[in-house]
């Protein structure tokens, strides 16, 4: 696992940590980051990660304060 992905893991796992998140959507970062964990196609996991991100996103019950750090992940993704 690259330096990059586990930058990115740990920015997820902050976010999942906060409790000010609403359950499904830390439900979802979990399986994001399981995802990134696992081996495979660099390239297919971080476009379904994309994928899923944008969803939580777009979340009306998302703070807007985490829906930034949401972006900010996005934005690390897609440099990759």
């Amino acid at each position: 696992m690259t330096e990059k992905i586990s930058g990115i893991i740990g920015s997820l796992s902050k976010v999942q940590e906060d409790s000010t998140v609403p359950r499904n959507v830390r439900d979802r970062i979990n399986s994001i980051i399981d995802v990134l964990e696992k081996d495979g196609d660099m390239s297919i996991k971080v476009h379904k990660v994309l994928n899923d991100l944008d969803d939580i996103a777009a979340d009306i019950n998302l703070q807007p304060y985490t829906r930034s750090l949401i972006w900010g992940i996005v934005s690390e993704l897609e440099k990759i």
